[in-house]
């Protein structure tokens, strides 16, 4: 059983703001603590629908953390909780 904390980041193509949050979640992840995905938020209606413009949006552990843009620190001190 791990005890990583699970993070996943709601996005989509072409969406500048999501690149950002994906390359500081690339560049934190090496620090350990915690395994992260993506999710297109337009490979499903149902996902789409719900974040429509909204996207970045990063859950950890299933509860929303930040959207459209997310602070390296404060990141790290939700992680922390």
């Amino acid at each position: 059983m791990s005890d990583l904390r699970q993070v996943v980041v709601y996005s989509r193509k072409g969406c500048h703001l999501c690149e950002i949050v994906k390359e500081t979640l690339d560049k934190l992840h090496r620090r350990g603590g915690f395994d992260w995905r993506e999710v297109d938020v337009d490979t499903d209606e149902e996902l789409r629908r719900q974040f429509t413009d909204e996207v970045p949006v990063v859950f950890i552990d299933g509860r929303k953390a930040f959207k459209y843009r997310m602070d390296e620190r404060e990141f790290l001190r939700k992680l922390a909780c």
